[in-house]
């Protein structure tokens, strides 16, 4: 298996300014997401097949993708019958073994759906029926005193709780970087900084970017917050995106201790609700808040924000909000008013839309690409021979894996893997130089972060920055935070 610090030959198709290729491709997709990156890296399965992965910003996983609650959700409370509730049950098994082989941290920590009143208590076995209903039948009821038993730091009050055993944590930054890593070695050519402005047809789609026009027989629309209007200059106004703003609070590793498993509330109508679950990098999550929004850029915190996540984190967790908030974020997710995707194919246009895939997108990625191939095939396209794809080690930025500092032989064999750069994350001078050197370079340091973690601790690049922004110089890249 090759790793991610080791080049194939001949170096991937990565382009960040310049004019677009004037060759023509099969296929267009357009949002280079968690769900774009897996429908290019499915795609890559067809070496006849010429694929261009198309991106607004300069890097992968810059959306939605990159400020999610990291769950690998096992569907147990999506609608029966529904799409999402299939592609979620069934890419949740795919992940799982994709994670396992590409080296993607994994903690199956489990969920409790906890229960504050009597009105949610009643709930609960509705939701046990939805889990059966939706193949998690391994589901089952606790009650108040094995509830404080399995989390003795939840405040008083509660009553019971639905333990669901299938639920994991995952890292969201390395699982977009494995499927995007894994499609351009394998010939998929990815091209950043290109904003869709214009889509014209001709019996071929005209992609008219920031960065010239991009042809292509067939296009996918995997846009995130921008594919209801990629869709209507296309013709089609099948649904509406509202943009869901999500603020989330990051405590440091000392609130680690406090939780075990991933706490839910009873779901509302708005979502899931605010949730407080561990991270795989040793860290602890509150959040998310649910607001819907016109501005589809306005990912910025707010006070009354901040403010009502630690109200709602005091009443789960008290000790929590005790412990010091190391970030704050937000992130935007695809609402569309529906209680399922928005995955449309029209062939008669060689289109296929991929809209409204909400938080569980992450999850159902890899389903939602196998799901995208067929309807390809079925409008018409000639997919031709499947190959296996040369597969990738992603380097691990989990703590229940060992860390390249904490390898003797690694460091022996290379003592830039025990040069500590970042030492609020130990991060190794060793792993920013593999990053810099990737097939999909950062381009600046928030893109560093999510390959390497440096800067995501307790100081936020207080001590390191300097020193980052150097190696980003040096290396080409930006230095801009």
């Amino acid at each position: 298996m090759k790793d991610a610090r080791d080049p194939l030959p001949g170096p991937p198709t990565v382009t960040v300014e310049g004019a677009l290729p004037d060759r023509p491709y099969d296929i267009a997709i357009v949002g280079a997401g968690v769900v774009g990156c897996a429908i290019a890296r499915r795609l890559a399965r067809h070496s006849r097949l010429s694929v261009a992965l198309i991106e607004a910003q300069d890097d992968v996983g810059q959306g939605t993708s990159k400020a999610n609650t990291a769950i690998l959700h096992t569907g147990f409370d999506a609608v029966p019958g529904t799409l999402e509730a299939r592609l979620v049950r069934e890419g949740h098994a795919r992940l799982a073994t994709y994670a396992a082989e590409s080296g993607i941290p994994v903690e199956p920590v489990g969920a409790l759906l906890v229960a504050w009143d009597e009105e949610q208590l009643a709930a609960l076995p509705g939701l046990a029926a939805k889990a059966a209903a939706n193949s998690c039948g391994e589901a089952r009821p606790l009650s108040g005193a094995e509830l404080y038993e399995r989390e003795p730091h939840l405040g008083p009050g509660a009553l019971g709780a639905l333990h669901i055993p299938g639920e994991s944590i995952i890292c969201p930054w390395t699982t977009t970087l494995a499927y995007a890593t894994q499609a351009v070695r394998s010939g998929v050519e990815l091209h950043l900084n290109a904003v869709v402005d214009q889509v014209t047809w001709d019996g071929r789609h005209h992609l008219h970017t920031s960065r010239g026009t991009l042809r292509a027989g067939h296009l996918v629309n995997a846009a995130g917050l921008g594919a209801d209007t990629l869709d209507r200059r296309l013709g089609h106004e099948d649904f509406t995106v509202t943009p869901r703003r999500g603020q989330l609070l990051v405590f440091d590793t000392f609130a680690r201790p406090l939780v075990r498993h991933i706490l839910l509330p009873v779901p509302t109508a708005l979502g899931k609700g605010v949730l407080v679950a561990p991270t795989v990098y040793g860290k602890v999550l509150l959040g998310p808040t649910a607001e819907d929004l016109d501005d589809k850029r306005a990912t910025g915190t707010t006070a009354e924000g901040i403010a009502l996540l630690r109200e709602r984190g005091r009443r789960v967790l008290p000790a929590l909000v005790e412990e010091e908030v190391i970030a704050a974020y937000a992130g935007l997710r695809a609402a569309t008013g529906q209680e399922d995707y928005r995955i449309a194919a029209h062939p008669e246009r060689s289109y296929v839309t991929v809209g409204g895939i909400r938080s569980t997108g992450l999850t159902a990625s890899l389903a939602i690409a196998e799901h995208i191939a067929g309807l390809l095939a079925d409008s018409g396209l000639d997919l031709g021979p499947e190959r296996d794809l040369e597969p990738v080690r992603m380097p691990n930025l989990g703590e229940a894996f060992p860390r390249p500092h904490q390898r003797p032989e690694l460091i022996a064999a290379d003592p830039a893997y025990g040069t500590l750069v970042c030492h609020c994350e130990r991060v190794s001078l060793g792993e920013i130089r593999d990053a810099l050197a990737g097939p999909i370079p950062p381009r600046g340091p928030d893109g560093l972060r999510r390959r390497t973690r440096a800067r995501a601790g307790r100081c936020q690049g207080f001590y390191c920055g300097a020193a980052v922004r150097e190696l980003l110089e040096r290396q080409g890249g930006s230095g801009r935070a």
